[in-house]
């Protein structure tokens, strides 16, 4: 009797090499394997390749070697609407996606695009606002909602597809503390795949149980995200530093 298979990786990343038009060499050779429900920070100074590789991640921009997976499908033209469906990519600016006269609008509009209509689309636009908290704000017009939940409805924008990884830039930027919380108990409460591009090292080791390092091209480090944080040589090399006074090792870290 066969063994049943595993699924493929969320994300399955191998040799990528980027060169920019002008010639600028962003990334020299990229591993990387995410597993399926890993929550997975990617840290790194700025210029280091970051935003380049999660561009790779749903097609904007084409591997110059190398290749890349999503759930084991390769990220090429022939299956650019199914990937593009599974990797949601939520932008550090929510004004980047809200454009619609309501937020139940802009959370319709991915799946509306896809071909749902009527109770089923409702019902996934009612879902998605669930799961961020944001159900009773569905009338609104999004630019009178808070910078936070502005956040938040974004997030639903994209889990309206029902990705298989949700792709977060910088989450926390600009957030009030109460707001960075509940965003942080949404993240933990999903059921997907999760990459973080963050600056924010705290958030990252509340969130993420391990960490990759991506620095002048290359990951050079990739382990549990305390273990990284506690390496201060490691962290000095690769201009990452802490708020002053937060040490990592006080922190009571959730593996799940």
């Amino acid at each position: 009797m066969s063994q049943p298979t595993a699924p493929a990786p969320s994300l399955e990343v191998s040799g990528l090499a980027y060169a920019y038009p002008d010639g600028h060499q962003a990334l020299f050779g990229v591993d990387l394997t995410v597993a399926r429900g890993e929550r997975v920070a990617l840290l790194g100074p700025n210029g280091a390749g970051k935003t380049t590789l999660v561009l790779h991640l749903n097609g904007i921009l084409d591997a110059g070697a190398g290749t890349v997976r999503v759930a084991g499908l390769p990220v090429d033209k022939r299956n650019l609407a199914e990937i593009r469906r599974r990797v949601g990519i939520v932008f550090q600016d929510p004004d980047d996606q809200l454009f619609m006269p309501t937020v139940r609008e802009d959370v319709a509009f991915g799946p509306a695009a896809s071909g749902l209509r009527g109770a089923e689309l409702e019902a996934r636009v009612t879902e998605a606002l669930e799961q961020v908290g944001m159900a009773e704000y569905a009338n609104r017009p999004p630019h009178h909602l808070s910078f936070g939940q502005r956040r938040r409805v974004a997030v639903a924008t994209v889990l309206a597809m029902r990705p298989e990884i949700l792709v977060l830039d910088e989450p926390s930027s600009n957030l009030d503390p109460a707001s960075r919380r509940e965003l942080a108990d949404i993240l933990r409460s999903l059921d997907v795949t999760v990459l973080m591009v963050t600056h924010d090292l705290p958030y990252a080791l509340e969130l993420c149980p391990r960490a990759v390092i991506l620095s002048e091209g290359v990951i050079t480090a990739d382990d549990r995200t305390q273990d990284l944080l506690c390496d201060e040589k490691l962290m000095r090399a690769h201009r990452l530093e802490l708020p002053f006074g937060f040490d990592p090792r006080s922190v009571t870290v959730n593996m799940r």
